[in-house]
């Protein structure tokens, strides 16, 4: 599995995706990612303010494909 580095924390847990690999269809694994974790972690750790660290994690880590093992990033529903 692919792990984003600096967000370890973040990590919630893992789940199986199906992908497709030469012509066929077989399951992978990926870690699961909080959302907010993440933005708490460039808050803190990085200094962004909120709305920078909102649209780095849309655009950088959400907008990014690194393969079949590519992480998800999962947000809890707002109440």
């Amino acid at each position: 599995m692919l792990k984003m580095d600096g967000f370890d924390e973040a990590i919630v847990g893992q789940a199986q995706v199906w992908v497709h690999v030469d012509g066929g269809m077989t399951r992978e694994d990926v870690l699961i990612y909080s959302g907010q974790e993440i933005l708490e972690i460039l808050v803190e750790r990085d200094g962004m303010d909120w709305d920078d660290a909102r649209e780095y994690i849309s655009f950088n880590i959400e907008g990014g494909y690194v393969g079949t093992q590519t992480p998800i990033v999962m947000w809890e529903p707002e109440n």
